[in-house]
């Protein structure tokens, strides 16, 4: 169980007005409540809170609230944030006892994943579920779970039943063995390209260009002046042998 310790101050007024006051003086408004006890009203400052959330595990930490001298033991359970820059303004906590159990959410990391073949190969990590719900007393909860990816090939699938959980913790989900992880092939796009034209494609219509030219038009007028000039000449000859029968 990871516990931290923090100090917190009593609110004396509560209250939208008074709430929107301590945001604009860097605090975050929060209540305790649970365990059949009056509600408490309380304020954090605001660096305390973004540290804490920061790290892996803020909803299963186990905190000490100190209050008038006093220790309140507590868990995060909701946290309201601002629509516009996701900054919290205010905390609901619910007390607890060592011995209390609860639904909780733990997060999952996954380990050695350089020591996993499919991986190396160029697989893809396809981490189904990031968090496990559980059920376990306060002083059980685990801080986080680990999934082992050792010597895991491409196609390999991570179950619940995979996962090692301390003593006294169980799964919400009990009735399967459902699925954390895979590790999946890696996924290539392929896109056809367009093939350009070729000077071949190109030449071709110029061929059947020249099958249905077979005279060009230079050619035909060249020899068109042939064939007059064989004419004229033709005439010339047949009216010297009028004039001269004797050749």
């Amino acid at each position: 169980m990871k516990e931290i310790n923090l100090e917190v101050v009593n609110r004396e007024k509560i209250g939208k007005s008074n709430s929107k006051n301590l945001r604009n003086d860097g605090k975050v408004p929060a209540v305790i409540y649970g365990d059949k006890k009056e509600s408490i009203y309380i304020f954090l400052e605001y660096l305390d809170v973004m540290k804490e959330m920061s790290k892996t595990g803020f909803f299963s930490t186990v905190f000490n609230l100190n209050i008038n001298k006093k220790k309140i033991k507590v868990l995060p359970r909701e946290v309201q944030t601002d629509p516009l820059n996701n900054k919290p303004i205010h905390i609901d906590f619910l007390r607890v006892t060592p011995e209390s159990k609860i639904n909780i959410s733990v997060p999952i990391i996954f380990i050695n994943e350089d020591e996993s073949p499919g991986l190396k190969s160029g697989g893809v990590l396809n981490a189904v579920r990031r968090d496990i719900d559980l059920i376990c007393k306060i002083k059980n909860i685990p801080e986080k779970l680990e999934a082992n990816l050792k010597d895991l090939e491409i196609g390999s699938v991570i179950h619940m039943s995979d996962i090692m959980l301390p003593e006294g913790v169980l799964p919400v989900i009990a009735d399967r063995d459902f699925t954390i992880a895979t590790i999946a092939a890696p996924t290539i796009m392929t896109v056809e390209e367009e093939k350009p034209e070729t000077e071949g494609e190109e030449g071709a219509e110029g061929a059947e260009g020249e099958e249905g030219v077979e005279i060009k038009e230079g050619e035909e007028g060249s020899k068109e002046g042939k064939s007059e000039e064989n004419k004229e000449e033709t005439k010339e000859t047949e009216a010297k042998k009028i004039q001269d029968p004797k050749k």
